[in-house]
């Protein structure tokens, strides 16, 4: 007699271009994975994409892993991430009723004034002292001012991940505090500020329940069974933000340890034991199921600008061409679209480059260097609060494709970086899908531990090192000339470099 198949944990990724769906076992084994892609519109500072298409792209993503071998009479339980900080409004049904305003949508400036004069006690408590205007609270505000019967009408606020969850359980459900952080949840005590909602008119009948990340749901309805291939009475996990859901994927959950995220933007989070407090409101904090602290935060620099700007082109032969130049007299500040928010907050922020590219190979290699030297100040800005920054560093993301730019982010950071086998935001979800049914003390550290492989670790190239110190100094100076960088974290990477 054989021994049964052992338990299986389903992980969704809501990313920005695509959805993914990864069903692993305890031990870490892919069974199947699939994927889906999304749409986006991008008008200058404005950003949405279509919640119906979210749903849509579920279900073809958890069909392509069950056709690539993903058993759903095994799959115990699943969990969902979403980009953090896009939200919609939806009906009594559940239905969105507004486009979603993504993650890095800018319109909500005026009300990111308000929100902040309103509440800036409260966030300060909270760590981060101030909202920026990309944030979900200012993006609420925003849809409420343009849909002003929202709360007679029975509408209620939803982050990208709320859609999909009550789809799969066919009833209303609570958001969890991760996604709900930049909406104003306190993280702590999973409780919403309703003091400062009160002062900004917001009806705490437009807001949904608060839940930690790991709390059960509810169960796969029949209807959700039928339109997924998922077995009816599969636990739903409360799940977590994208960032924080690649940080679960990459086994980062010791404290000390950090996981560098470099896909269409940049991601940074650490593993602390106390919450850090950051005065400028630049990183914020979600709490870990496990009770620890997760400092990082978003870039909007990062890989997006590889499809944008080498569309159609070789990277392969790019990335050749381009390694011999490393590094690189060419300076470039590599963002993504207009506005930076981390390692600083500069809502005027725009790409630059030091000079004009002499070809293409430069150009190329320029922005790999650029995105690395701010992930490095990233590291800088986290030390500058007191977090500690010299722990294990975990890189995964789109990036990590390139064996070139993973050398030259290790050179570059002057530290060994560690690459997980088969690390994404979806197996994070699948990490915390079984944490989560397990309950025990230890339970997220031991599935991190289970199912997530490390698969190579590479160390800085030290003859590399004076050139990157300079030029990362000298990145520093051009952004801190411009006056988006201020000049005590300026001073703080400067002074870290030359130690």
């Amino acid at each position: 007699m054989t021994d049964p198949a052992p338990d299986a944990w389903l992980g969704i990724d809501l990313g920005t271009q695509g959805v993914r769906a990864v069903a692993a076992d305890s031990a870490g084994r892919l069974l199947g994975t699939g994927a889906a892609p999304l749409t986006s519109e991008r008008r200058g500072e404005r950003h949405e994409q279509d919640p119906d298409e979210w749903w849509r792209a579920v279900c073809a993503a958890v069909g392509r892993a069950r056709a690539a071998g993903a058993d759903p009479r095994r799959i115990r339980a699943v969990a969902v991430d979403a980009t953090s900080g896009t939200v919609t409004l939806t009906d009594r049904r559940g239905v969105p009723v507004t486009p979603a305003l993504m993650y890095d949508d800018g319109r909500a400036a005026a009300e990111a004034e308000q929100v902040n004069a309103a509440g800036e006690e409260r966030w300060t408590r909270a760590g981060y002292r101030r909202m920026q205007r990309s944030w979900g609270l200012p993006k609420l505000r925003w849809l409420l001012d343009r849909h002003p019967r929202a709360a007679a009408d029975g509408w209620r606020l939803a982050h990208q991940s709320d859609v999909v969850n009550r789809r799969l359980v066919g009833h209303d459900v609570p958001t969890d505090t991760s996604n709900a952080l930049k909406t104003g949840a306190d993280a702590a005590t999973a409780t919403w500020p309703e003091e400062v909602f009160a002062g900004l008119g917001i009806a705490a009948g437009l807001l949904p329940g608060l839940v930690p990340p790991g709390t059960v749901l509810g169960e796969v309805s029949a209807a959700a069974a039928e339109e997924t291939g998922l077995v009816a009475g599969t636990a739903v996990v409360a799940g977590m933000t994208d960032g924080c859901a690649a940080q679960l994927g990459s086994g980062a959950t010791a404290v000390g340890s950090w996981n560098s995220v470099m896909g269409t933007t940049l991601v940074l989070k650490g593993v602390t034991a106390e919450l850090v407090r950051d005065p400028a409101g630049v990183m914020y904090s979600h709490r870990s199921p496990a009770g620890t602290w997760l400092p990082g935060g978003a870039s909007s620099v990062g890989a997006g600008l590889v499809a944008r700007e080498f569309a159609g082109a070789d990277l392969d032969r790019l990335t050749a061409a381009a390694e011999p130049l490393l590094p690189a007299r060419l300076l470039r500040y590599p963002l993504v679209s207009p506005g930076e928010r981390f390692p600083f907050v500069a809502p005027d922020a725009t790409e630059f480059r030091s000079r004009a590219a002499a070809g293409r190979a430069e150009d190329f290699a320029a922005l790999l260097q650029g995105a690395a030297y701010v992930e490095r100040l990233c590291f800088d800005y986290a030390d500058l609060l007191g977090a500690p920054a010299t722990g294990a560093v975990v890189l995964t993301g789109g990036a990590t494709r390139n064996p070139v730019w993973n050398q030259l982010r290790a050179d570059v950071l002057r530290r060994p970086v560690t690459l997980p086998r088969h690390a994404q935001p979806a197996l994070g979800m699948a990490v915390l899908a079984a944490a989560a049914l397990d309950g025990s003390g230890g339970a997220l550290d031991r599935a991190a531990a289970a199912m997530v492989r490390a698969d190579r670790t590479v160390e800085p190239r030290d003859p590399y090192r004076a050139a990157h110190d300079e030029g990362y100094v000298r990145l520093v100076d051009l952004l801190a000339r411009r006056g988006w960088l201020p000049e005590v974290v300026a001073a703080h990477a400067r002074e870290r470099t030359a130690s």
